[in-house]
């Protein structure tokens, strides 16, 4: 009637029924058969997923202590030191890359993409760092990719074995970085390089901010190129980009305008009170 619960189509069953069809089901039929080995699959694809998401975790970290290094290459007394002791770091995040490619052996690297995404971004946005202090340009996804290819020399004892079919490793491993997460880690890049401008006008570095901004320019325009047509994660970073570039133009004003006129140990005070004023504007619009 009316107002009544619709009763659902196996409630005409007693349950003693359906307790005695659970009973009767044949364990080793073909079709139980084929869904063991579908967990199986499914609980092998996870546990892999789960120790990319670890390596991607130690790879991002590495990285952020390699930039953590690299900014202090400005107040250093050997800057050679620094580049040298950077390197080593960087030895040891290829390392754990590695791992990655052989964990990818025989996979398709986009169904596990999302899992090692944020440690090759930051990976890409360290050795970017790199590079620019080294040659003041930006190094190229190819470059990158160059980078990773491992050799049977470079190879470790690894306990993560998922199949027999990885019991016999090839004699090389690779590891392409997409463009994308080139693209995002440039994207990342710009903030590091506003934060060694900074970093230059308090050392009294007049001429490192002129470079920076040109170079941030020259970044800005390539995004801008890109805009909204490209992935949604590159188009959300402009913004984060073109606060860093307003961050370094405004560095070079005051240096071009009034930086005769202040002590150089006293440029990053106003630098850095003209960054406040920026940041309290642009959260007000």
């Amino acid at each position: 009637g009316s107002g009544g619960f619709r009763k659902r189509k196996h409630d005409n069953f007693p349950h003693g029924q359906r307790r005695e069809e659970k009973e009767n089901v044949n364990p080793s039929s073909a079709v139980m058969t084929s869904f063991k080995l579908f967990q199986l699959e499914l609980d092998t694809r996870h546990d892999k997923y789960e120790r990319l998401v670890k390596l991607s975790r130690d790879i991002t970290i590495e990285s952020k202590r390699t930039i953590f290094l690299l900014h202090r290459f400005t107040s250093a007394p050997s800057g050679e030191e620094i580049l040298n002791e950077s390197e080593v770091k960087l030895d040891a995040v290829r390392q754990k890359i590695k791992q990655v490619a052989q964990e990818l052996i025989g996979e398709d690297m986009y169904q596990f993409h999302r899992a090692i995404s944020p440690g090759l971004q930051e990976y890409v946005e360290a050795v970017s760092f790199q590079y620019f202090i080294k040659t003041r340009s930006l190094i190229s996804v190819e470059e990158i990719n160059k980078q990773l290819i491992f050799t049977a020399e470079d190879r470790e004892e690894t306990t993560n074995t998922t199949s027999n079919s990885h019991d016999k490793q090839p004699q090389t491993w690779s590891l392409k970085v997409t463009p994308v997460d080139y693209l995002l880690g440039v994207a990342d890049l710009t903030g590091e390089l506003m934060r060694l401008c900074i970093s230059s006008v308090g050392n009294g570095d007049i001429d490192t901010p002129f470079e920076l901004s040109q170079f941030l320019r020259q970044i800005y325009d390539g995004f801008t190129f890109i805009g909204n047509t490209g992935p949604y994660e590159v188009s959300k970073k402009l913004y984060t980009l073109k606060q860093s570039l307003a961050k370094v133009e405004n560095a070079c004003y005051t240096l071009k305008v009034r930086g005769s006129e202040i002590p150089k140990h006293m440029l990053a005070d106003v630098f850095s009170t003209k960054t406040e004023l920026i940041d309290q504007e642009e959260g007000l619009s």
